[in-house]
């Protein structure tokens, strides 16, 4: 194998013959597994290992839930928040802000913004909330949790996948920031919406006001991108910007993977007794939620390769590392949002909470699993990089 290959890029010359042979997908599937670093490799089973502790601690320690609940911040337990945060803070650290102003020079910052905006608050709301009514007609309570996690757009995980896919992580901050914006104005009267009138559930209890919204953003993401950055810049000032991005950051970067397997294995403990005592709805619940982050992953992914492949696009804009954003964050919700606003409306106890809380025990290994299939595609498609169509070889 010659250098370039060694490199994960090749032109995209083969025959179809030896694309297509047996052999030759089970090399590129070794291959592919070889190209993650050791803490990819075992990030899998270990999200398994922490999802099943997690049950059994919830199950036979029937007082973890009332220990979590003695700190709480917004709502929400502080062993949670301290996980989330603590996932969000090297991710964020890693992000080249420096380059954002000329990202947003771009004429293609503006489309893919376009397209993000529609997948979030068009297609995403709509999708989720025929999928909660067309599996759950008779569960009201949990069609409602389900709506509320629909609602709440990405702000925090997808920057976690994007990362395992090798997608462009800058583009992705930007994305996840203006979400953000959208999310304090639009999250209120969109849940509103959607579960008070399309839903025509009579709630007059249910109140969902502006500041709680974007208290909740705040926290997910505005401390984690504050400490990113007072990092990501101190370290740079102190040492230099070659130790930052050479010594430092792979050496904090496995720090966001831990906070996630550590907020896994508390939200399970959190709510383990309540899956095992509703285990029946809770796996009709696991079904829209199924379908939610696999139709609108592969609507985003499948929508900037079909654009790449046009000959009158801008092919550079249409890469595979902006199909990764722009899938993930189609395809990501901001459980914490949906998972605080329930608690504070329906009670920690209630079947809207459980069914939030469901979200992410859902989109962790489905999204997980849709990291391997993006990586794969990115050798098995053609994608363009600065006009020139190339195959990934893995």
């Amino acid at each position: 194998m010659d250098q370039q290959n060694k490199e994960g890029i090749s032109i995209a010359a083969r025959g179809d013959s030896a694309l297509g042979s047996s052999s030759d997908r089970n090399n590129s599937s070794r291959d592919l597994f070889k190209r993650l670093s050791i803490l990819d490799r075992l990030l899998t089973p270990a999200i398994l290992v922490a999802m099943i502790v997690g049950v059994i601690i919830g199950e036979y320690v029937p007082t973890v839930q009332e220990a979590f609940d003695t700190a709480r911040f917004d709502g929400v337990s502080i062993p949670i928040v301290i996980g989330l945060i603590v996932m969000m803070w090297p991710v964020l650290t890693k992000v080249q802000y420096e380059a954002i102003p000329q990202i947003f020079r771009s004429s293609g910052i503006w489309t893919h913004i376009g397209i993000s905006m529609f997948f979030n608050w068009i297609v995403g709301p709509l999708v989720m909330v025929g999928l909660a009514w067309a599996t759950l007609p008779d569960l009201p309570t949990y069609r409602t949790g389900v709506i509320m996690v629909g609602m709440a757009r990405c702000i925090a995980m997808v920057l976690i996948w994007c990362q395992l896919a090798r997608g462009d992580g800058n583009y992705c901050a930007i994305l996840v920031v203006i979400n953000s914006v959208l999310q304090i104005i639009l999250y209120s009267p969109y849940t509103l919406l959607f579960v008070n009138v399309v839903g025509g559930r009579d709630v007059s209890h249910t109140h969902l006001d502006y500041g709680r919204v974007a208290i909740s953003v705040l926290i997910y993401l505005g401390i984690p991108l504050a400490a990113g950055i007072v990092t990501r810049y101190t370290v740079w000032f102190l040492a230099s910007k070659q130790f930052l991005e050479q010594r430092f950051i792979p050496m904090f970067g496995p720090v966001a993977l831990l906070g996630l397997l550590y907020t896994i294995l508390v939200m399970f403990a959190y709510q383990g007794h309540h899956i095992v005592l509703n285990i029946g709805n809770v796996f009709r619940v696991f079904v829209p939620m199924i379908l939610y982050f696999v139709i609108m992953w592969s609507g985003g992914f499948g929508l900037i390769y079909w654009l790449g492949r046009r000959s009158d696009t801008k092919k550079k804009d249409f890469n595979y590392e902006m199909a990764v954003v722009q899938a993930f964050t189609a395809g990501s919700n901001n459980f914490e949002l949906a998972i605080a606003v329930a608690i504070a409306n329906y009670g920690v106890g209630s079947d809207e909470a459980l069914a939030a809380t469901i979200g992410p025990l859902v989109e962790v290994p489905v999204l997980v699993a849709l990291t391997w299939v993006a990586l794969y595609l990115q050798g098995k498609l053609s994608w363009s990089q600065d006009g020139q169509d190339v195959r990934g070889d893995v």
